[in-house]
């Protein structure tokens, strides 16, 4: 490849394309809810239109979709059940296309061009399995791209790069008709596992397919009988995976995971735990305001006052409230003497950075305050 020509894509590439999407459709959630996140990108990749769903709440496989199909023809109004939906949506995406006829870029940098030649929707399905898209690579005979996955850059040939988005389109497939969405309880002791050697995508493996049935299931008569053995081991479960997408970096799927988790968490000490992690992922995600609701009810249901008074103080502290942070604070470090747990201990050491900034912040004020509590003690 010594005559190769190197393309940046950062013009076209398509991150968070589909997250973008959510903030436009006010249906959004609830479309990924029943279709499947994946499914609902699917259908918009394809030119699939959804125009009503009939939810059967007992059972989600038989839900309805009434779609319409944008072919360039008038739009002819189609009604399938769930699972055929899924099957003809990726039936459309691996088609064969002419993606492989059309001639690479001959000169400079034309988006259209490099677009089609690559194909928009491996470009689109791309993002949707954590790849990112860096550079094209034009050579003599063959044409490659460079990606970003899994934290670690990769040099695909172009042809590979399609066939591996064609593979993960037909695995989201095969997991739903071979039963993989529906949940097995006894995988959370797996996945506690895998998250306990930071395995996270192997977490999201065993989980991922959980929140979207459960978050109906509840709605219906035989969730809302469900045990409270049954219920704690859901919300464990949740908790596993909302912890490895926190740590995966998609905190929007953390919060949203969490909270289907609080609402299966049949104890005080479940539900102070995700009301403490759901307002960790808001700070994660820049939004110390909203989460001190959360952190305020982790508190208010039993949850670690060292860890979340900590997190309270870092919210109030980035929204500007110093004197309530200070107080967070100091009952944070008193917490450090009755909470002998690893996350009390892995707290201290964040806790002393964030009083420094507080008292700094505070400045004389909390000088004379202190010097004025020393003076009623004596």
């Amino acid at each position: 490849m010594s005559d190769a020509r190197t393309l940046p894509l950062d013009a076209i590439r398509t991150d968070g394309w589909f997250d973008r999407l959510g903030e436009s459709v006010p249906s959004f959630n609830a479309l990924c809810d029943i279709l499947g996140p994946h499914f609902f990108a699917f259908s918009v990749i394809v030119g699939v239109r959804i125009v009503a769903l009939s939810v059967d709440r007992r059972t989600i496989e038989n839900t309805v979709v009434e779609f319409t199909v944008d072919d360039g023809e008038a739009p002819n109004q189609q009604r399938l059940l769930l699972v055929e939906f899924r099957r003809r949506v990726v039936a459309a995406l691996l088609i064969e296309d002419d993606d492989t006829q059309t001639p690479p870029p001959v000169s400079g940098f034309d988006n259209d061009s490099v677009q089609q030649f690559i194909g928009l929707r491996y470009m689109l399905l791309a993002p949707l399995f954590g790849y990112s898209l860096v550079r094209l690579i034009l050579g003599d005979s063959e044409a490659f791209v460079d990606v970003w996955v899994d934290d670690q850059s990769e040099t695909l040939p172009l042809e590979t790069f399609r066939a591996r988005m064609r593979e993960h389109v037909q695995k989201a497939l095969d997991e739903t008709a071979s039963g993989a969405s529906a949940i097995n309880l006894g995988d959370v002791d797996t996945a506690e596992a895998a998250a306990n050697k930071s395995e996270w995508n192997e977490v999201v493996a065993l989980l991922g397919a959980w929140p979207a049935p459960l978050s109906i299931f509840l709605r219906t008569p035989d969730g809302m009988a469900l045990g409270p053995e049954a219920r704690h081991e859901i919300s464990r479960g949740l908790s596993i995976l909302g912890t490895a997408y926190l740590r995966l970096g998609d905190t929007t799927l953390a919060e949203d995971v969490f909270r289907v988790g609080i609402q299966y968490a049949p104890d005080p000490a479940l539900m102070s735990l995700l009301f403490l992690k759901l307002g960790e992922a808001m700070m994660l995600a820049g939004r110390a305001g909203e989460a001190i609701s959360p952190l305020r009810r982790s508190l208010s249901v039993g949850g670690s006052s060292c860890v979340a008074h900590t997190l309270l103080a870092k919210a109030y502290f980035e929204r500007g409230h110093f004197v309530a942070a200070y107080a967070c604070a100091r009952r944070a470090m008193a917490a450090l003497a009755t909470e002998a747990n690893a996350s009390a201990v892995a707290t201290e050491h964040d806790l002393a950075g964030v009083m420094s900034k507080i008292e700094a912040a505070l400045g004389t004020a909390l000088v004379t305050w202190k010097a004025w509590v020393a003076g009623e003690k004596r």
